[in-house]
């Protein structure tokens, strides 16, 4: 085998470990002006001071939600404040969120006093408090709300 198919592969696998390190579902990666950093999702669960009961339209019942109050939040972690974020999640989605900044916003963490996993589409939501006048029984009125959150950029 020549040497640069050598090289080739161990390129690969090194790619491979570079994603396997970023795909932890014990930390959210937050990216802006090309640089990264990680914040343990166990530090957003203890910072988490923001609780309140509220019908959730995906689970048909009244659940009660602690995390962080997202505008607030973001103006901690960002460094210029970004006007839009971009979110990717565990399950491959992706969206960019503008109005980031309306207070009813909040970053879930604990749901029914337990932390969220993969499992209860965690680690991390993004629902807003109050959804006014929409109809919960419409699920397309929910459709910016954000599941098993691994990742938020700051987008200029």
């Amino acid at each position: 085998m020549p040497i640069w198919r050598s090289f080739r592969w161990c390129g690969a696998f090194l790619a491979l470990i570079s994603i396997h390190v970023h795909a932890d579902p014990s930390q959210l990666v937050i990216g802006q002006d090309g640089e990264e950093r990680v914040i343990p999702i166990e530090r957003l669960r203890q910072q988490a001071d923001v609780e309140f009961s509220f019908h959730d339209p995906y689970r048909s019942r009244e659940v009660s939600i602690r995390g962080l109050a997202f505008a607030e939040w973001v103006r901690e972690n960002f460094d210029p404040v970004p006007e839009r974020l971009r979110f990717a999640a565990w399950d491959d989605y992706e969206a960019t969120l503008a109005d980031w900044d309306d207070p009813q916003w909040v970053l879930v963490t604990h749901e029914d006093g337990r932390p969220i996993g993969l499992q209860e589409k965690g680690p991390l939501r993004l629902v807003e408090r109050d959804y006014g006048e929409r109809d919960p029984d419409n699920l397309r009125n929910f459709n910016d709300w954000i599941w098993m959150i691994k990742r938020i950029e700051g987008v200029p």
